[in-house]
């Protein structure tokens, strides 16, 4: 072996493998292979008295991993890094230096934005030194995550009982919970709309008041409406006609965030789920001969493209559609954009979605031809419409009306699918022509306070207030819902969208937050760590004296809390302890809620649910009890008896969505601990599974060989 290349996902390193050929063996290191220690004081890994030293220990699950890869490196001549081309994937890289005993002065880093021949080839023939800045960077947010969540985490386990607390996590929560009471706290106004419908020939026109006596109309009852439709008289008279031709342009491509807000909103993917199968496109997907990544990485927060796509396309979209459908490049990236890698596009247009469909499933193909159009579409050129709006007088009010008619598609031609514009055709009218009114109606409204956030309206909301990465949303959602603060439900039994309400633990966590730490956990403060992270990377300001500002500041603020904050009671049953007397109270575990003497430990009572029969070995009641493998009946004289029985197993239950890896139907499934998971229908050939926002992930444990 003459040179080794170690990348992050073990579905690249087959695809990299066969680009490079035979001389390269490619090896995946499945992720981070070191995190900081839980050991030390307060078990912080990080060492505060000795200039934030952090220790870094081998994650259990990669032990066998890395001894693997020593072995690899021991007989490769050259060694190349090619994790993720990111400030994780850097750090890494870093780990994998550092662990393997390799030289930080050697030139083995290789970075590529798409896994295609060309990309591989190019990136392999122009290592670098790893970037100790960037590296630096992810220490730091990593240290900033560690000490924060830990002492928030404790903190709040001890006095209120809620199960942690982050740097980003909390934000989120609190700008959930913000909007929660604004909505509590608006009161909505009446008003009232008078719609005239007007006859032109058999046609009608359904037109608006808008003015009356030249001032914006504002009816504020339904007896001001009635005046106003009593005064109403003859025809309505054309005042003005107003033509347009409006241009709409086209969308910008997809960068992470905009990639997940639309997949939310058009078509109902998560913020995790759109990650997921976003990553299966980068890595490779097999095809008729070859194993190809059919989009760029999809961690970006530049809309720049590449000349050679832009070319490309620009060829395809003359030939396909014609030269009056080309448009022109445009770039629009935010200040804090870092334009480290390009927009999230496919890697060549050769691969249309329709060529590919038979390779994909069914989510694989919708994002996909999503991450197509949307590139494709971006460098089209501008839609026009024709637009009218005839405005008509009658007495001293000023109706109106408007409409559009498509003239020119542009960009539409490849993104119609995903637009829900409509034309609205007018007949023909001029000034002064006269039309009979066909009826008046009017209708009641009242003014809406702001709504609750969407996923893909929180991810937006994150990203304009510039708190985390555009990487991490997913992330931060799924641990607040893990964590019981935030659900993600219909607002009614009708509705089809799912919005996040805040729970009662969720509300009380961020109202302590905000009491406490709120000079600390803000939005503007968190908005500010992240560009102090982005300077770290850049090499402009010092990542020890980062540390110490933000140290100082904090610890007296948690010391604070644990003097003043007050501890969170039990919540009473309402019954009395049957051995002690002492008052029942709830108690929450990992297997759920359940009623216990609050004299606990002196008193050991637990109330427990009677199965309805007694024991058949026995004679004593049966009861209900929850262990780690789920719900069983046992015997109340346990441990004397120890009688037990096993529940009744529940049936998988169809989801209603395809296997991503074999297309087959997933299906909700209980494990033998208990939690519920979501496993393909084609076990035990298709290995499939996916956790359940807020359940434990699946345990699974290897039966042992019979000898």
């Amino acid at each position: 072996m003459k040179n080794l290349v170690i990348v992050e996902s073990p579905s690249k390193s087959k695809t990299i493998e066969k680009y490079l050929g035979k001389d390269y063996k490619v090896v995946s290191s499945k992720g981070h292979i070191r995190d900081l220690a839980t050991s030390g004081k307060e078990g912080l890994g990080v060492d505060v008295k000795d200039g934030f030293k952090p220790t870094y220990v081998i994650s259990k699950d990669k032990k066998d991993v890395v001894k693997e890869l020593k072995t690899l490196v021991n007989k490769a001549e050259h060694v190349y890094l090619a994790t993720d081309p990111d400030r994780e994937g850097e750090a890494i890289s870093w780990h994998l230096l550092d662990e393997l005993g390799l030289n930080i002065e050697d030139e083995n880093r290789i970075v590529f934005n798409e896994i295609t021949k060309n990309a591989i080839l190019k990136a392999i023939t122009e290592p670098r030194k790893i970037d100790i800045n960037l590296v630096k960077s992810q220490e730091t947010r990593r240290i900033l995550d560690r000490i924060i969540g830990f002492k928030l985490s404790k903190l709040l386990q001890k006095k209120i009982k809620s199960k942690s607390a982050g740097r980003v996590q909390s934000i989120a929560l609190r700008m959930i919970c913000d909007r929660e009471r604004e909505i509590a706290a608006f009161v909505p106004e009446e008003y009232w709309t008078i719609k005239a419908i007007l006859n032109k020939g058999a046609k009608k026109l359904d037109t608006n008041l808008i003015k009356i006596n030249g001032k914006k109309a504002n009816i504020k009852n339904e007896a001001e409406a009635d005046e106003i439709i009593a005064s109403i008289s003859g025809d309505f008279i054309v005042d003005s006609v107003v033509q347009k031709k409006k241009k709409r342009a086209p969308y910008l491509p997809f960068i992470t965030s905009t990639l997940q807000q639309e997949a939310s909103s058009k078509l109902g993917f998560s913020a995790k789920k759109t990650m997921m199968l976003a990553q299966n496109l980068y890595e490779g997907i097999d095809l008729k001969n070859e194993t190809v990544g059919l989009i760029t990485y999809m961690r970006t927060d530049s809309t720049r493209l590449s000349n050679e796509f832009v070319a490309s396309a620009y060829s395809l979209i003359e030939e396909e559609y014609g030269k009056e459908y080309r448009g022109f490049y445009r770039i629009k990236n935010d200040e804090s954009s870092q334009d480290a890698h390009e927009a999230i596009r496919p890697t060549s247009l050769a691969n249309s979605p329709e060529s590919v469909k038979e390779y994909l499933t069914n989510d694989q193909y919708k994002l996909y031809k999503f991450i197509y159009c949307r590139a494709l579409a971006s460098l089209m050129a501008d839609a026009v419409s024709n637009t009218v709006t005839y405005n008509f007088t009658n007495q001293n009010f000023l109706f109106s009306v408007s409409g559009s008619e498509l003239i020119f598609d542009g960009f539409l031609k490849v993104y119609k699918d995903y637009d829900s514009s409509k034309d609205v055709i007018l007949p023909s009218l001029k000034e002064g022509e006269a039309l009979p009114l066909n009826k008046m109606e009017k209708e009641q409204h009242f003014t809406e306070g702001p709504g609750r956030y969407t996923e893909a309206k929180l991810i937006k909301a994150l990203e304009e207030e510039g708190v985390g990465r555009p990487s991490t949303y997913a992330t931060i959602i799924d641990t607040n819902l893990a964590r019981g603060y935030v659900e993600l439900k219909k607002e009614s039994a009708t509705s089809k969208t799912k919005y996040f309400f805040p729970t009662e633990q969720g509300v009380l966590t961020d109202e302590k937050l905000k009491e406490y730490f709120e000079s600390v956990i803000n939005v503007k403060y968190t908005a500010n760590m992240e560009t102090g992270l982005d300077e770290i990377a850049l090499d402009k300001i010092d990542q020890l004296k980062y540390l110490e500002d933000f140290y100082s500041e904090f610890v007296p603020l948690v010391d604070n809390a644990y003097e003043k904050m007050e501890k969170k009671q039990d919540e009473k049953t309402g019954e009395k302890c049957p051995v002690c007397g002492s008052d029942m109270v709830y108690k929450d575990s990992k297997y759920g809620k359940f009623a216990a003497c609050s004299n606990y430990p002196e008193c050991k009572y637990v109330e427990v649910e009677q199965v309805g029969r007694d024991c058949p070995d026995c004679g004593a009641p049966l009861i209900y009890r929850t262990g780690r493998y789920g719900k069983f009946i046992s015997c109340s004289k346990y441990p004397e008896c120890k009688h037990i029985e096993k529940m009744n197993e529940e049936k998988p239950e169809d989801i209603g969505r395809e296997c991503p890896d074999c297309g087959k139907p997933l299906l909700k499934r209980k494990s033998r601990y208990g939690n519920y998971f979501i496993g393909c229908s084609a076990y035990p050939k298709c290995k499939h599974i996916e956790n359940i926002e807020g359940e434990e992930k699946p345990k699974f444990t290897r039966r042992k060989k019979k000898k």
